[in-house]
């Protein structure tokens, strides 16, 4: 705050019009924990149909595919935890507009292991 009583940007922030509102639409906490929710699903309906044994090892599986290590210079495209989770037969914007971590870039090997490692 300033001797005037307004906030300065520099030193508070930006203020978003967003936090001091605080209505928010009914369906915009559904919409944040969609894949939550459909997770939660489809491990209800696999419980359903073929017993208890089938969530569990889903669940064992993905659990097991996000300790898989690799080298930080190697992206992965996380093929496995999506045919887990039936998602390799669709196609959406991640697939189109590549994100980020997808990018075609390729980093000196070594220099990126000796940052990880933080000798560099």
């Amino acid at each position: 705050m300033t001797a005037f009583g307004i906030p300065d940007p520099m030193t508070d922030g930006l203020n978003s019009v967003r936090d001091n509102i605080g209505f928010c639409h009914p369906l915009e906490q559904t919409e944040k924990n969609y894949v939550a929710n459909l997770d939660n699903m489809n491990m209800a309906m696999l419980k359903n149909t073929q017993g208890l044994h089938a969530p569990l090892r889903l669940a064992m599986e993905l659990k097991a595919f996000e300790n898989v290590g690799r080298l930080p210079f190697l992206p992965s495209s996380n093929l496995h935890r999506e045919v887990l989770r039936g998602e390799d037969d669709r196609i959406d914007f991640t697939d189109i507009l590549h994100p980020p971590e997808m990018s075609e870039r390729m980093a000196m090997p070594h220099a990126v292991m000796e940052h990880k490692l933080g000798i560099l």
